[in-house]
């Protein structure tokens, strides 16, 4: 394991994500050692060090992403204050490209993998559902850089964007009924359809197979 205070990749057999390779497991580590600055953990100002990151309208939410808790599999809530290369590799997990001999089963499950994490990044209060708002405040950011979109114009198309929801998801609505918000169940109908396994990538992080988040 190396010399204390040593980072030293983990062996496949404890800690890969299954379908990484071990080429992979050294790359990552090499990335995360040059993240943390050769220190066995990472936080999240390790993260300003990435130039392709810097001007990303959700960066805080790409960032935010590495260290809450569910996607690192650990509790349903709560975010980490700093994360090991175990927990590098398991959020890096969530971008391996698809294997040609996945069966019906393991592409819908990697397929919902995916979407969960993405779903957690609108998700911003941890409660299991997208309102509105949280809605409005994604749109915004992703808005963010054209100049020439005001807020108002921004918050409309997220307000729409929620209406199609509703009606996806739950189909008509009387006049008294209120869409409460997004739940995970309503987001998998929504990504019906959608190449979520090709959009998802993190180029910024400079590996092949590894966050474009739409």
């Amino acid at each position: 394991l190396g010399a204390p205070g040593e980072l030293s990749p983990p062996t496949t057999a404890l800690f890969a994500p299954p379908t990484v390779t071990s080429e992979q497991i050294e790359h990552l580590h090499r990335r995360f050692k040059q993240l943390s600055q050769d220190q066995l953990t990472i936080r999240k100002e390790n993260f300003d060090s990435i130039p392709d990151l810097e001007f990303n309208p959700i960066r805080g939410k790409i960032v935010h992403a590495f260290f809450d808790k569910r996607n690192l599999r650990q509790e349903s809530d709560g975010l980490a204050e700093e994360i090991n290369f175990e927990d590098f590799l398991t959020i890096m997990s969530y971008f391996r490209p698809i294997e040609m001999n996945m069966d019906e089963e393991q592409l819908d499950r990697f397929r919902k993998e995916k979407l969960k994490f993405l779903f957690h990044m609108y998700d911003s209060d941890h409660d299991g559902k997208i309102t509105l708002q949280e809605y409005r405040n994604v749109v915004e950011e992703l808005l963010s850089g054209n100049p020439h979109l005001e807020k108002e114009s921004a918050r409309s198309i997220a307000d729409g964007a929620m209406m199609e929801a509703a009606t996806i998801c739950v189909g008509h609505m009387g006049p008294d009924q209120v869409y409460e918000g997004i739940t995970f169940e309503d987001f998998l109908k929504m990504w019906q359809g959608i190449d979520i396994e090709t959009k998802m990538h993190v180029r910024f992080l400079n590996v092949d197979t590894i966050a474009h988040c739409y």
